[in-house]
């Protein structure tokens, strides 16, 4: 799924003070197998209970191992008129173990009738023995009890009949609506199932690891079509004018990844190189922004069959475009569903960045389609296995098949993405127990995804990029079709032999690597020692280093921000923290890289030759924040201002964030991390200009909030005094490289919010050119959202691009606009787009997170989105679960931006009533101690801010 990691809905600025949500395995979950002897008991009180008043025969929340689906054949049948469905099921299940009942899950589903069926039954075609149901809603399960015991190594046949309402929300078997231009509003049905909602459509073994096939036929109408995992292979027509599609039985799979979908969409087809058939699905009148879309869909998938040296195992792919979509796409098997703005691209009105975004998205659920589904993670708490995987293979496939997005160096931010969260001690490990639903949701975060992806890419840049792609081969092939947690990786990256290497007597003689460990310039790297202390405990290491002469001394530490050394407790939280640390570095006097494995709090190394300065975590490819004491940082920001060319880009990039990092957490002042944003007038590197610019234009904004205005004064005229050779040279047009386009639209968008009088004269003269053209008139795509600010801010503005907004149908176009509207300066209107978000009409509540979000980050809007959460809680929850990305982003998005005691207070006491209400997130440590960090900054920082300002200018 990619959800955490995802786009801002309208790339909203986000800065230090805003927490990154986005917007785990030991064995540490039992297995829960039930031994022969343990049948149900007499005594009730030993069990909980069902909702009739009997015993529930069953306590855990985790299902028990004695039975196992091995395949189902499910029939359902969805009324868009009257919005429900009935359905049906038989799934053949194998007993290991001895038995009287069978548990399932199941959510909100009216199970109607229930029998079981023997081999034998099937055989002489006896009908089924009736069962009785017992339901448990606390842990979503169902009992099915047995007349006689079910016997070990038998199998058997469950058939279940039910029905329910298509639900309201964005999970399990919903329903989602789309107008035409015409104005009809026409309804589709469609599935959602991850992590834990496949039980909200059909009874099932919702668990990853308990893989089966499924046969599945749906019942529609004629106007309507069906698309499920597999091809149809036939229709036939029944009663009432009604067709069924049957279709091809699905490979072995998790419940997480079944999919349906009833509607009357569009497509575009083509074929990959192996004949595998790629369709993309939308709305009638957005199949026009299909075609981007199968063109990298094509590619894609051809790039990763040959790279994972495995078919795609299914006949067909189909992409499909939700109206209502929560996240930002689900990587179902052959039949990968995704919000329109992470599908759809026009040229018209799509942006650099939205094409980037949208093959990013694509290539990421492509990814999907080996590290998930081919090989499940075993259960929840090693969901990186899946999402960290996706995330990195971003980064491989887009480089390979389309390089012109450049988008290599837009990895950088997916690992400063998860710092902001991992520096922080409510942070957590990427592998943790999960066990209710809401602490499965909690694991899709930046964590799992993002820190997954960064350190599977410092693995890879350590052990060589051919050793890297050899073991995740093994490990593809020898997990397919099952279950495999962190050690299984761990394994096959130890050990990249594949069959084709071995030679006569089991011995594979094709690389170094011996056993579990890797030879590496004389040190023994060994891969599952390392990685465990990456994933099984928290946080990200500091690494200081201090030259002395022809020596460098090291030391590692646990970096903290919004802790300081001087601080009482900052000693305590240090204790029990080491890692092993692959460190790359660099010296003034040679080009080449050097590397070495930091396996202890200290150590000591030799350089070579005498140096004036030294780099570690060469092209930021390690996962870990570097500190160099004594005259450290000053050599390198002389070097910066001498000959910044020395040091490759993304070492430019790297000691700008670090620099930053460090002042958060009193290690660096700030008028020595200011001082070396000096060179960046010489910067003609748009990555790194970009970088620099956002930690300036960071401090602006949150003085701005605070109405410190003597501050923000002083930081606008510098932004606009240091910066102007640039902004001065920027077109409005979609001309250049990706990044020139990205450098255009952040330096024009920041001018005309700097109310730089150019810039704001432009924007208005395009806008009104716009209006007068009815909106015909086609604004270059990377200024549009510019164009809408500026236009917005003024009555007849605002009003003619909320019209605008409703009749669009580009999504791109619509979250440049929204963005747009949620900067008005009047309150009015921010109550209205809130009230349009909670209808969920005009504004669809898909975007109702991300649009309290942009209001909150408006100052004359924070107020106004802090006190409606509060005031609409449960209003909220009735559109998102709890602990959902949406509920996160809102809560996150509201009031990580605080930075005074007051707000800390008035949080802490709403967090503290939705605890006693028996409400619990993550997020809420990880919001109190992102404001008390914002606090801790303001009042360490702000006097040499001003200072640094006033000798600057």
């Amino acid at each position: 799924m990619l959800n955490s990691h995802r786009k801002p809905i309208f790339n909203i600025y986000v800065g230090f003070y805003c927490l990154a949500v986005i917007s785990p395995k030991i064995c540490i979950c039992s297995q829960f197998s039930v031994p022969s002897s343990y049948q149900f008991s007499k005594d009730p009180g030993a069990f909980p209970v069902a909702t009739n008043g009997e015993p529930f025969p069953w306590q855990k929340l985790r299902l028990p191992k004695v039975v196992i689906p091995l395949h189902y054949d499910l029939f359902i049948h969805p009324n868009l008129t009257s919005l429900d469905f009935v359905a049906s099921e038989k799934i053949e299940i194998l007993v290991r173990e001895a038995t009287q009942f069978i548990i399932l899950h199941s959510k909100d589903l009216d199970i109607m009738n229930a029998t079981l069926q023997s081999e034998e039954d099937l055989r002489y075609k006896k009908p089924g023995k009736k069962l009785n149901v017992l339901s448990y809603p606390a842990h979503q399960q169902i009992a099915l009890l047995v007349p006689e015991k079910l016997m070990t190594d038998l199998r058997y046949y469950v058939a279940i009949d039910f029905q329910a309402k298509l639900a309201d929300g964005f999970e399990g078997f919903y329903k989602s609506r789309y107008r035409t231009l015409g104005g009809e509003t026409r309804i589709i049905a469609v599935t959602d199932f991850e992590p834990t909602q496949a039980r909200m459509a059909f009874p099932c073994f919702d668990e990853p690891s308990f893989k089966a096939n499924f046969s599945i036929k749906i019942r529609r109408e004629s106007r309507h079509i069906a698309l499920s995992n597999m091809p149809k292979i036939k229709t036939t027509e029944v009663e009432g004018g009604l067709l069924e599609d049957h279709f091809g039985t699905t490979v072995k799979m998790s419940t997480y990844l079944v999919a349906y979908i009833v509607c009357d969409f569009n497509s575009v087809s083509g074929t990959t190189s192996s004949g595998v058939k790629v369709s993309i699905y939308a709305s009638p009148e957005k199949w026009n922004q299909t075609h981007y879309a199968l063109q990298s869909s094509l590619k894609l998938l051809d790039f990763y069959e040959k790279y994972f040296d495995i078919s795609y195992p299914l006949p067909k792919l189909d992409l499909i475009a939700i109206p209502d979509f929560e996240p930002g796409a689900m990587e179902n098997w052959g039949l990968i569903t995704y919000r329109e703005t992470s599908l759809l691209f026009d040229p018209q009105t799509s942006s650099a960045s939205d094409k980037l975004w949208v093959t990013k998205v694509i290539a990421h659920e492509l990814a999907h389609q080996w590290f998930g589904n081919l090989v499940t993670m075993e259960w929840w708490n090693d969901i990186w296995l899946n999402e960290g995987f996706a995330n990195y293979m971003e980064l491989v496939s887009v480089n390979a098949t389309y390089p012109e997005l450049q988008f290599d160096d837009c990895f950088l931010d997916v690992c400063f993405e998860v710092i902001t969260r991992d520096s922080l001690n409510s942070s957590r490990p990427i592998s943790k127990p999960a066990e209710t639903p809401t602490e499965i949701q909690e694991m899709f975060d930046t964590v799992s995804y993002n820190k997954g992806a960064c350190i599977l890419n410092m693995l890879k840049d350590f052990v060589s990029e051919e050793k890297f792609q050899k073991g995740i081969i093994r490990y593809l092939k020898k997990f397919s079709y099952k279950n495999a947690k962190n050690d299984d990786l761990w394994g096959s990256l130890s050990n990249s032999c594949l069959e084709g290497d071995f030679t006569s007597g089991e011995v594979c003689y094709s690389d170094s690597m011996t056993s579990n460990t890797l030879a590496f310039l004389g040190e023994n790297m060994e891969i599952k020692e390392m990685m465990t202390t990456w994933t099984l405990q928290k946080g990200i290491p500091l690494v200081v280093v201090k030259q002395d002469g022809h020596s460098l001394r090291l030391q590692q530490e646990r970096f903290l921000k919004g802790v300081f050394k001087e601080d009482p407790e900052w000693r305590a939280l240090q204790e029990g923290y080491l890692w092993h640390i692959p460190l790359t570095y660099s010296t003034s006097s040679s080009n080449a890289t050097y590397r070495h494995i930091l396996k202890s709090k200290t150590d000591t190394l030799d350089l070579p030759e005498k140096t004036s300065w030294v780099k570690f975590n060469m092209d930021s490819n390690g996962y870990y924040i570097v500190h160099y004491e004594g005259n450290g940082w000053d050599q390198l920001i002389a070097q910066l201002n001498q000959n910044h060319t020395l040091l490759r880009p993304k070492d430019r990039i790297g000691l700008i964030h670090d620099a930053f990092q460090l002042v958060s957490a009193g290690r660096l002042t700030l008028d020595k991390a200011l001082d070396l944003t000096r060179y960046l007038r010489h910067e003609t590197s748009s990555p790194a200009l970009l970088k620099g610019l956002t930690y300036l234009e960071l401090f602006y904004r949150l003085m701005d909030r605070r109405n410190i205005s003597d501050v923000s004064d002083s930081l606008k005229h510098y932004l606009l005094q240091y910066f102007k050779p640039v902004i001065d040279t920027q077109s409005w047009s979609d001309e250049g490289s990706v990044w020139d386009r990205m450098l255009r639209s952040t330096f024009l968008k920041l001018a005309c919010d700097l109310n730089h009088r150019p810039c704001i004269q432009k924007a208005a003269e395009l806008f009104n050119q716009w209006m007068e053209s009815g909106g015909k008139l086609n604004i270059p795509t990377d200024v549009l959202k510019i164009v809408c600010t500026v236009g917005a801010q003024r009555t007849a503005g605002w009003n003619y691009l909320l019209e605008q907004y409703e009749r669009s149908v580009s999504g791109a176009e619509k979250n440049k606009i929204l963005y747009a509207l949620s900067t008005s300066k009047h309150q009015e209107n921010l109550v209205k787009l809130i009230e349009l978000g909670m209808e969920g009409e005009v504004i669809k509540t898909q975007d109702l997170a991300a649009l309290l979000h942009a209001i909150a980050r408006n100052p004359k809007g924070q107020q106004l989105a802090w006190n409606f959460v509060k005031e609409n809680w449960n209003r909220l929850l009735k559109r998102f679960d709890l602990g959902s990305f949406a509920m996160r982003t809102i809560i996150s998005g509201t009031t990580s931006h605080f930075s005074s005691k007051d707000e800390l207070q008035e949080v802490k006491l709403f967090f503290e009533s939705l605890k006693a209400q028996g409400l619990h997130l993550d997020i809420f440590q990880i919001v109190l101690e992102t404001i008390t960090k914002n606090i801790k900054w303001l009042e360490k920082n702000l006097p040499s801010l001003r200072t640094w300002l006033l000798a600057n200018i």
